[in-house]
C-alpha cells in the first residue's frame, strides 16, 4: 500500500504539537511571554541548566517560535508571535475540560 504524503502546514502543526508537549519548552514560552530573557535568566527562572535551556531554545528556533538578538556576550530571546500563547491557552482549556470528564 502506498504511503500518503502529509501535507506541508500539517506535518508542521505535528512539529510545533511535538516541541510544546518539552515540558521545558511550554515554561520558556509562559516566561517570555512576560518579556524578553536571556537563556541564563531562563535556567534560573525554570531551574533547569543552561545547556537544556540553549538546547529547546534551538528546537524553538527551529519551528519559529522565538527569535533571538545577539548583545554583548548574551542572546536575548522573545516570542515571534503571540499566537502561540493563544494555543497554549486552549490546550489547558481543553485539558481542564477532559479532566472534567474523567470516570
Amino acid at each position: 500500500m502506498k504511503k500518503r504524503k502529509m501535507p506541508e502546514t500539517q506535518y508542521r502543526a505535528s512539529r510545533v504539537c511535538r516541541i510544546l508537549g518539552n515540558p521545558t519548552a511550554y515554561q520558556i514560552i509562559k516566561s517570555l511571554s512576560r518579556g524578553e530573557k536571556t537563556p541564563s535568566l531562563l535556567a534560573a527562572e525554570i531551574d533547569v541548566s543552561v545547556p537544556t535551556i540553549s538546547d529547546t531554545l534551538r528546537n524553538l528556533r527551529n519551528i519559529d517560535v522565538v527569535r533571538y538578538e545577539a548583545k554583548l556576550n548574551e542572546r536575548i530571546y522573545w516570542l515571534k508571535d503571540a499566537t502561540v500563547l493563544e494555543i497554549m491557552d486552549k490546550l489547558e482549556v481543553f485539558v481542564k475540560h477532559i479532566r472534567c470528564k474523567e470516570w
